[in-house]
């Protein structure tokens, strides 16, 4: 699977489990020329703009560790532009969804990190 498919598969996995627990998914791989958002889901008070982060194997680092401040920076402006657009006055929420895959492509183990930065 190349590298696009497992990102790919992760943000399916992560939207399938944000949906278990009571979001609404608004937008998967919403872009604009600031930025590019995973998934933009809602669960009253909150919309939330998740990067997903899919890894696979043995990891030493967590896939959240991938977002650095530059990327944080570009969802912050892409997320701000989506809110104007979209005219949604509610709270915001930045949040990092990890998905963990094995050499088959099996998910070892989700983590969902509300309010990550």
């Amino acid at each position: 699977m190349t590298s696009r498919l497992v990102g790919a598969f992760g943000e399916y996995v992560a939207a399938r489990e944000l949906r278990k627990k009571g979001y609404d998914i608004l937008s998967v791989n919403y872009s604009n020329s600031v930025g590019e958002i995973d998934i933009v889901a809602q669960k009253l008070p909150y919309v939330c703009f998740v990067e997903v982060k899919t890894r696979r194997g043995n990891i030493m680092l967590r896939p959240a560790d991938a977002v650095d401040y530059h990327k944080q920076e570009n969802i912050k402006s892409a997320a701000a532009s989506y809110m104007n657009k979209y005219k949604i006055k509610a709270l915001l929420r930045y949040d990092i969804f990890e998905v963990y895959i094995d050499e088959n492509n099996n998910v070892i183990k989700t983590d969902y990190l509300p309010d990550a930065f």
